[in-house]
């Protein structure tokens, strides 16, 4: 062969292979079903609806707390206004907590208290099942919300980004069973099947540790099924679950301890890491014991040791690895996770803001969404009453309609998984959210499973899991816009007020 024929032959490969690799770039970019590359939830801790956003977008604006001011045309929720304001069916009225007031008292936000509280949907006896606990604890205290003076960068993000005001619990309960119905749309499938307070029937309606945990305390549980993480595994997607406090700060008997700190803002020691908050570590197939670190950088998203289950920290090596997974759960070390008791809403905010404000100023921004929502409502006051889809009729456990009722279960349903249960917050940003937009589409904590389902092209989990009748998150996004929006609004993590919006 001439050399001439060899450099042509040669050329020809050349721009051969780079048309594959161009279209497999293509393909890559196009595999999911949305502009969205990267999906990021913060979950956060304990809130109801009413009690951040009860009266959104009209905050009181004392001449000493951050001024929160909504811009023109902002919409308003389904709130707290007239009557539920004055003459409220409940033994207290609902009431404003000042700035100053952000650390407060722990509710009792049980299965069963829950379910008394909304009195078959007269919504009346929050102070009587749900107040606050502990001696030192008003009963009242249920009944209290913040507005835009204390929890300002949420309202921020609402009125820049979307808000739905509609969306609930996928059951009644406190953190674990949250927990798990946001990984698999299922608290049903515990091991063991009856343990006091925490299962029934199977189903998990209480706060145990995992089993498959190192930093667990007993008695513990396990999850049998399919989880969320599993369907990403087998359908080759990069994901993670990163969580303050993960990493063990020693070794004893070859077991993790997970023994790091932080002082929230009451100057009060709290323990980073909480094992009823991870979710993933209940399923054997995607738990990682003894919080095993990545083997590298580039193996972060990936199966390797660290079985997608990774420190806070590993996140932002991650991302400055040019690594970021596709879909990545954010859980806050316990000072900053928003949970009343050990936590606030300006610890929390710090965490928040901080995170968007760093995400904002990464490559991945332009097709990442960030969503963040709630694992229960700490049994805070919310006036609405939610659908009940998941009946059940456990007399062990079950409330809302009487004694042992949660409407009827068909045969065949799983018991104890009595929902939706209370409405909880939930905002989306991203470059593609719609702007100063208030969402009305029932949805729920499951809702981001089937999200994930829909951009990866993943199917359903099946097993009466939830995601098979959650409502979408899709009426929060603009895809009309191919780019999505160029404007990004930095905050100010302690005032929570934009320093910059470009």
């Amino acid at each position: 062969m001439r050399t001439r024929d060899r450099i042509a032959t040669v050329v020809t490969i050349l721009i051969v292979t780079l048309m594959f690799a161009f279209v497999g770039a293509v393909q890559n970019a196009s595999a999911t079903a949305t502009p969205i590359q990267h999906l990021v939830i913060i979950y956060q801790e304990n809130s109801s609806f009413d009690h951040y956003f009860g009266t959104y977008p009209f905050a009181l604006n004392p001449a000493d707390e951050p001024r929160f001011h909504a811009s023109p045309g902002t919409p308003t929720v389904n709130g707290l206004s007239g009557g539920l304001l004055t003459s409220n069916p409940n033994l207290a009225n609902p009431f404003r907590l000042d700035r100053s007031q952000a650390v407060t008292c722990d509710n009792d936000h049980d299965y069963t208290a829950e379910q008394e509280a909304y009195d078959g949907g007269l919504m009346d006896k929050f102070v009587q099942f749900t107040g606050g606990t502990g001696s030192t604890c008003i009963k009242d205290q249920v009944m209290g919300y913040y507005d835009g003076n204390t929890v300002t960068a949420l309202w921020e993000y609402a009125q820049s980004y979307a808000l739905n005001d509609n969306s609930f619990g996928t059951t009644f309960g406190p953190s674990t069973p949250g927990a798990l119905n946001l990984a698999s749309g299922q608290t049903h499938g515990a091991t063991p099947a009856n343990l006091l307070d925490v299962t029934a029937n199977g189903t998990v309606i209480g706060d145990a540790d995992p089993t498959y945990d190192d930093c667990s305390a007993a008695p513990t549980i396990s999850m049998n099924g399919t989880n969320i993480g599993d369907l990403l595994n087998a359908a080759g997607i990069t994901w993670g679950w990163f969580q303050g406090g993960f990493a063990p700060t020693s070794f004893t008997s070859g077991r993790a301890v997970c023994g790091s700190v932080h002082k929230n803002i009451a100057n009060v020691t709290v323990t980073d890491y909480s094992a009823h908050h991870e979710p993933f570590q209940y399923y054997l197939s995607t738990a990682n014991p003894h919080h095993l670190p990545p083997s590298s950088p580039m193996m972060i998203g990936k199966t390797d040791q660290a079985n997608h289950q990774y420190d806070i920290s590993s996140f932002w090596v991650a991302v400055n690895s040019d690594n970021l997974p596709a879909v990545s759960f954010l859980k806050a070390p316990r000072y900053e996770d928003g949970h009343p008791g050990y936590s606030d809403p300006l610890d929390e905010q710090n965490f928040i803001v901080t995170t968007i404000n760093r995400l904002e100023q990464t490559p991945y921004w332009k097709s990442t969404a960030i969503i963040i929502l709630y694992d229960d409502s700490d049994g805070w006051y919310d006036h609405v009453m939610p659908p009940i889809l998941s009946q059940s009729s456990d007399p062990a456990y079950d409330a809302l309609l009487g004694p042992g009722l949660c409407g009827i279960a068909p045969p065949g349903a799983y018991l104890d998984r009595c929902g939706y249960g209370p409405r909880l917050p939930l905002l989306i940003i991203s470059p593609y959210a719609k702007e100063n937009f208030v969402d009305h589409t029932f949805t729920d904590q499951s809702s981001v499973i089937r999200f994930i389902e829909d951009n990866w092209h993943l199917g359903r989990i099946g097993d009466q899991s939830f995601d098979a009748r959650a409502g979408t998150l899709l009426n929060m996004f603009d895809f009309t816009n191919s780019q999505g929006r160029t404007d990004k609004l930095f905050l100010d993590p302690s005032t929570g007020l934009p320093t910059v919006s470009i």
